[in-house]
């Protein structure tokens, strides 16, 4: 189900959408999965592969440099764990390695983080372009089993 973008926030002078890992991980992305309120449904819910990252910005409720979006993880084979990341004209290709996301105190691993580079074409010979993706996810032990694996938090820039 994807949200429409609202184009009348009424937010005070110098608000800022700005979240730290930690605040995505527990107070937007494990409330949308465990189906409680967030803080501030700034956050839209798109399928954000049907898109090409230069339309996403509209496709945002909130943001000027940066957008938000919450999206379900679609796989590439329906019983893999790879997942698909096939978009409207080209594809999201992960670089480097997952960054775990800590508590403040880093005494528990609450999340990971996964950079994307958003190339023209089709792999191999696929062109890179200046869109980079985050893509938040939880664990798999802090998933809820029915969504295992479903949802995700990605912010471009």
């Amino acid at each position: 189900m994807e949200t429409e973008p609202i184009s009348s926030f009424q937010f005070p002078p110098g608000f800022r959408f700005h979240p730290s890992d930690e605040e995505l991980i527990i107070h937007y992305l494990l409330n949308k999965v465990n189906w409680r309120l967030l803080p501030a449904s700034i956050i839209a819910e798109i399928e954000l592969y049907n898109y090409n990252p230069w339309e996403l910005p509209k496709k945002a409720l909130f943001g000027e440099h940066e957008w938000y979006f919450f999206s379900p993880r679609d796989r590439k084979y329906p019983n893999g764990e790879r997942p698909n990341r096939t978009a409207a004209s080209g594809y999201w290709k992960a670089t480097g390695t997952d960054k775990p996301i800590l508590t403040a105190y880093g005494c528990k691993k609450i999340g990971v983080k996964k950079a994307l580079v958003f190339y023209t074409g089709r792999p191999p010979k696929g062109v890179k372009t200046d869109w980079v993706m985050n893509e938040y996810r939880l664990p798999e032990t802090t998933r809820p089993s029915k969504l295992k694996g479903s949802l995700r938090v990605s912010s471009y820039n």
